[in-house]
Order: structure tokens, then sequence, then C-alpha cells
């Protein structure tokens, strides 16, 4: 197995003055492409997500990450006869497709840029650093992530102020970045909302309208799984149930048996939202389902979990309902419409930052004000 690797990002414009040009930096996990990687990443999601809820000594995360890609490699190489997610394949399409959308109206005055949370050679930092060095003084932080939660979005804005803070300059009085907006999730946005439901509605006209009655087709809509407690955090769960909640009401008049299915990271000790997407496909089966639809809502990207996972529970159900018909359906992934209402959402903050007046921010005054408000504290 050979993993090619991807051509670094160019930018097809020469840097002009600043403030004219917007960066939008656009985020999502990545996965692994060379299994070699494997121990990398692991370490990289222990220390960005499971540290945030699981009690695990930071001590342990090398030889647990190694431990972990053994896993991996046997579920990824040996069970799945070498699988490579194209999870970075079709971001690197997303991408491509909100920057050709978004310079229909902007031009040149903004480039698109992706940045992966747990992939080198797009690690945040690396991107900024390029970022910086084409010229670019003005900054949109965009997680093509479905819900806003500490396991995503937050990991996002975290790896992204450490990339700010390892390019600021000591003994700069002004910093580089003049302007930075972000956007928040999309989990309520209706043109997202009616895409997913419509998909669901075509995938069941074209492949199970006819044998399958409509009380009889059940519709599971799969969520990324969230802990309940993440050390105070946002996990993302009510966002994700009111993402659910909203598809489910575009759909259930027509298909009563619909279920929330959550995609969970079954760790030991952690109490996981439920129910899980292969135990919901079973509760409507033995409500009368005699077929099953699977449908990630909670994901944009196709990823080993959208694809490896629901495999496994599909293949589960099927030891154990041999006589119910299983559909799995892609994520929006580079759906037309999708790339279209994801550059709309862009363009009102890309408008805010062009039209800001260039923000001044010295670096320095934040150690100094931390340090006069320590003093003053100890005074009193």
């Amino acid at each position: 197995m050979v993993a090619t690797p991807e051509k670094p990002q160019t930018v097809t414009s020469p840097a002009t003055g600043g403030n004219e040009r917007v960066a939008v930096l656009l985020m999502g996990y990545g996965e692994v492409e060379s299994y070699e990687d494997f121990a990398n990443y692991n370490e990289q999601a222990l220390n960005l997500l499971t540290a945030k809820f699981a009690p695990v000594p930071t001590w342990i995360y090398p030889p647990l990450a190694k431990i972990l890609a053994i896993f991996d490699f046997h579920e990824w190489g040996h069970q799945h006869d070498n699988f490579i997610s194209p999870h970075n394949k079709i971001f690197e399409q997303q991408r491509a497709g909100i920057e050709k959308s978004l310079q229909e109206k902007w031009g040149e005055q903004v480039q698109v840029f992706k940045a992966f949370n747990f992939c080198a050679p797009f690690l945040p930092a690396q991107v900024l650093t390029e970022i910086k060095a084409q010229g670019f003084d003005k900054l949109l932080i965009y997680p093509l992530l479905v819900v806003d939660s500490i396991f995503t979005s937050g990991i996002a804005v975290e790896q992204v102020n450490n990339g700010l803070t390892n390019l600021t300059d000591a003994d700069a009085s002004e910093h580089w970045l003049k302007g930075v907006r972000y956007i928040p999730s999309f989990y309520n946005q209706p043109e997202y909302i009616d895409l997913t439901a419509r998909l669901v509605e075509e995938k069941i006209a074209q492949e199970l309208a006819l044998a399958h009655q409509p009380s009889q087709t059940g519709i599971v809509l799969m969520n990324h799984g969230c802990p309940h407690e993440a050390k105070g955090f946002v996990s993302g769960i009510t966002e994700s149930q009111e993402l659910y909640e909203l598809v489910r009401e575009k759909l259930m008049y027509k298909y009563p048996l619909i279920s929330v299915g959550w995609l969970n990271h079954q760790t030991p000790l952690i109490k996981w939202t439920q129910p899980h997407a292969e135990l919901a496909a079973q509760n409507l089966i033995d409500l009368g389902a005699n077929a099953i639809v699977f449908m990630p809502i909670g994901f944009v990207t196709e990823n080993h979990e959208t694809l490896l996972d629901v495999h496994h529970i599909v293949h589960n159900l099927q030891r154990r309902n041999p006589g119910v018909t299983y559909v799995e359906m892609p994520c929006v992934n580079e759906h037309p419409e999708f790339l279209k209402m994801a550059a709309d959402w862009a363009n009102p903050q890309i408008e805010a930052l062009l039209q800001e007046t260039a923000l001044a921010v010295n670096p320095q005054l934040a150690s100094e004000q931390a340090s006069h408000h320590e003093h003053h504290h100890h005074h009193h």
C-alpha cells in the first residue's frame, strides 16, 4: 500500500496590501492516509479530545497511542482490505468548491485554506504560518463541523490560538493579524436541514418505496456521539439533539419510525449518548421496520466512523435480522448545494472583515495586563 501525500496548498494570486484580503481557514479532523501515521494521529487525538473527558494521565498517551494503532491497523488493514479513509480527499473537494463559490463573489481577495486537527502537513499552526507568510492579515476561522462543542470547534479554536501565540513576534508592538471572525456550527441552518431530509426521501424513493410501506421504513439519523461529562465543557449533546429533531420534523409525517443513532466511541467508564446507532436500528426493527436507512446528519465529510463503524453495525444487524433491507447513505460531502450554502454562510463574515477597521493588537499588553491584575489582586 502506498499513500500519496497531498501537495501543499498554493496561493493563486500574489500577496497584496494586507487588509484587502481574507484567509478562510476551513478546519476538519483529517484522517490518516498512511498506516505508519496511526500512532502519531492517536496521540494527538488523545491530547486534544480524550483528555477533555477521560481521566487518563498524560504520561500514558504515547504508549496508549501505539497500542491503539495496532487495533487500527488490524481493523483497517486486515478486516477491511487495506482501507484508506476518503476523508482528506473529500475535504479538499469541499475546500475547492467553497473557494470557487466565494471567489465568484470576491475574486482573489479571498482564499480558502484547509487545516486538519490531527494531520501534518496541514496542522493549524502549519497552515497559519503559511497564511502569515502569504501576507494575509484577516482571518475567518471556519470549522466545517455540524455541531459546536469542545470536541469540534473548541479544539479548532484551541489550535488556532496556540498557533497564533507561537507566531507572535516577542518584540512586536503590533500583532500581524488585524481582524478575526468565526463561523459557528450549522446544526440548525434551514438549508442544511432541508437538504439532509430531502436526500433521505430521494433515497427511499429510489431504492425502497416499491417494496416497503412508509410505516415499515425505519430511518436512523446518525449524530456524532458525545460523552455526558466533559470536565464542565459543553459536549454538543443539546445541539445534536436539536439537529435530529429538526430533520425528523421534516420526515416523520410520512415515515413514523425514525430514531437518532449516536456513533459513540465506547470508552470504558464513560457514559455516552444513547441509543447508539445499532441499538436505534434494532429498536425500529422491533417496531416492525423491514427496511432501515442510515443517514449521517452530524457529519458532513465521510470518515471511518460513517463508513467502517456503520459497516460493522449493518453486519451485526444482518446476522440477527436477515429479512431486513439496510441502506447506508453517504454524508453530504461535496454535494453542490452543500458547497453553495457553506460558502453563503461565510459571505457575511468576509464582508465584515473587509469593511472593518483594522484592529491593532499589541501582544505585549496582554502579559502586562495579566501581571497588573495579579499584582492588584495580591494587594487587596
